[in-house]
């Protein structure tokens, strides 16, 4: 499953989802809004950093999420984050560092070196198999949750969250956490199509309409935003007429866009795929 655009999603829709992982977190959380930075020079990607309002000088979240293992994923977090903060000293009075992983056995073995960081308050290690069953969860950490189940108990899950999602969300949370668990199941069932998807999960005509109509008024500007985003996180900045040509791109092909480029080793395969959809 591709879970750096799932979990993009979540905290995009919900970006105080990250402090209810947290014990402590901070006063204003509601006001903090969540992005997604590339550094150059080294190029180090940040899956997500979370800023406190402009006018205020408070402390930046940054979060990994992580369900590969990777030997020198603190080194390069460490890094990364230091010369963040480093670059941006004068917007914040701190920082905080989540990390999320799937299970402990997905971390980094040699931790060592890392041990004042990794034993201090400012860095926090998420393994969501120790959050607790998906039923006793809050709701959008549940949805977190949901990207590990067992494929043989997704269904379920993602159906008893659908039940959820009904009696306690807004009707604009609503839309979003539909939309959100269809996708993480479709991940787990690639080889459905997308109706065999939403009729496994007993999503009615009148919801998928509802959310599909949402879906194409409103997320396309999103959508551009978010795949432009990963290109330049993939490749540095892109050429005007790149960005201008992936900005023109209906939501369909942006969709399709978003899961190409993962596959993507260089701007010529951008361009190359840019090509075949003129043609």
């Amino acid at each position: 499953m591709r879970r750096d655009s799932i979990f993009y999603k979540l905290f995009q829709q919900s970006p105080t989802l990250l402090f209810e992982l947290l014990s402590a977190p901070p006063a204003n959380a509601a006001a903090y809004r969540f992005d997604s930075v590339a550094i150059k020079e080294p190029r180090f990607e940040i899956d997500g950093v979370f800023l406190p309002p402009e006018n205020e000088t408070g402390t930046v979240y940054f979060c990994e999420v992580q369900f590969q293992k990777d030997e020198q994923l603190y080194e390069r977090i460490f890094a990364e984050t230091s010369l963040y903060f480093y670059r941006n000293r004068a917007r914040f009075n701190d920082w905080q560092v989540i990390i999320i992983y799937p299970d402990r056995a997905v971390e980094q073995r040699d931790v060592y070196p890392h041990r004042t960081f990794l034993n201090g308050d400012q860095v926090h290690r998420v393994y969501l198999e120790e959050l607790g069953e998906i039923r006793s969860l809050p709701l959008w950490v549940a949805l977190m949750v949901l990207t590990t189940v067992e494929e043989s108990r997704a269904v379920e899950e993602a159906q008893y969250l659908l039940s959820r999602t009904r009696t306690e969300a807004t009707p604009t949370s609503r839309r979003a956490i539909m939309e959100l668990v269809t996708t993480i199941v479709a991940y787990r069932f690639e080889q459905l199509s997308r109706v065999e998807v939403e009729a496994m999960l007993d999503i009615t005509l009148q919801e998928t309409r509802l959310y599909r109509d949402i879906k194409e008024e409103g997320r396309e500007e999103e959508a551009v935003n978010f795949v432009t985003r990963q290109l330049t996180k993939r490749f540095g900045e892109l050429p005007q007429a790149v960005r201008a040509e992936v900005g023109g791109l209906p939501l369909s092909r942006l969709e399709e866009l978003g899961e190409a480029l993962l596959d993507f080793t260089s701007l010529d395969d951008l361009r190359a795929w840019l090509t075949a959809q003129n043609q």
